[in-house]
């Protein structure tokens, strides 16, 4: 049989990937299922991008980093877009089959650890809480020991003759690199295209946690979680801390 665009994408097996567990199935089920099922592709594909400027942050091919964070942004943008797509749920239709989610929850993504592994927020005690064949157990112990997205960032940096050894030497190579923008302009692209990458993460967690409040309120996550409660746990949480933090320090003048 000749390709087709059916066959390439596997359609039929896509589609039949979507199978509500409520009997008679709940109509928002199906609406679950998809907006969560997409959140892992997207997981998947900023993965790729991710892994893919790491060797490019390595050989100092800094506009192929530039070119794989626009693709980044772009996809964060869809992540918190989806949001208001579950929010067209009602409360009461959700709880109507939440039951049969028992005990799954977001909180066991792999590929959302692999995120936060891969990008230097290494909190590895979830690492007891989950459930992990030994494929999923070896790709977070991987993503744990390599060297992070932060880490081949610090080392570019040193190459280029910043300090970075402790976190105040880091934050003044930033303050550096932002306060001779133009004599260092492509390490300052790549600094602001970080800083939008944790912030659209912060942004997604934001709206996912007041996403949960709408729909359980203070109710437990169905996978043992606080729910809510423990979400908002997570929103203080940053990949590039120093890059926050160089902010108090910038500009001139009274503020500066």
């Amino acid at each position: 049989m000749a390709l087709s665009y059916g066959s390439y994408l596997k359609v039929d097996e896509l589609l039949a990937l979507q199978r509500p567990l409520s009997r008679p199935a709940h109509h928002d089920e199906m609406l679950f299922i998809i907006i969560h099922q997409v959140y892992e592709l997207w997981f998947k594909q900023v993965l790729h991008e991710v892994d893919a400027a790491l060797p490019a942050l390595d050989r100092d091919d800094l506009p192929a980093v530039g070119k794989h964070f626009r693709r980044i942004h772009a996809i964060q943008r869809l992540l918190e877009q989806q949001v208001d797509i579950l929010e067209t749920m009602a409360p009461q239709e959700f709880n109507e089959f939440r039951d049969h989610l028992n005990p799954a929850s977001g909180f066991q993504s792999v590929q959302f650890r692999e995120l936060e592994f891969g990008c230097g927020l290494r909190h590895t005690e979830v690492l007891k809480f989950l459930e992990l064949d030994d494929a999923q157990r070896a790709r977070l112990e991987l993503r744990a020991a390599s060297p992070s997205l932060y880490d081949r960032v610090k080392a570019l940096l040193a190459r280029r003759g910043f300090a970075v050894a402790t976190g105040p030497e880091l934050v003044e190579s930033f303050r550096q690199i932002y306060s001779n923008e133009a004599a260092h302009y492509d390490l300052y692209r790549l600094l602001e295209d970080l800083i939008e990458f944790d912030e659209r993460f912060a942004l997604w967690r934001s709206r996912h946690v007041l996403m949960v409040e709408r729909m359980i309120g203070q109710r437990p996550g169905t996978g043992g979680s606080s729910g809510a409660q423990y979400l908002r746990g997570t929103l203080e949480r940053r990949f590039f801390p120093e890059l926050w933090e160089v902010r108090t320090y910038l500009g001139e003048g009274s503020y500066g």
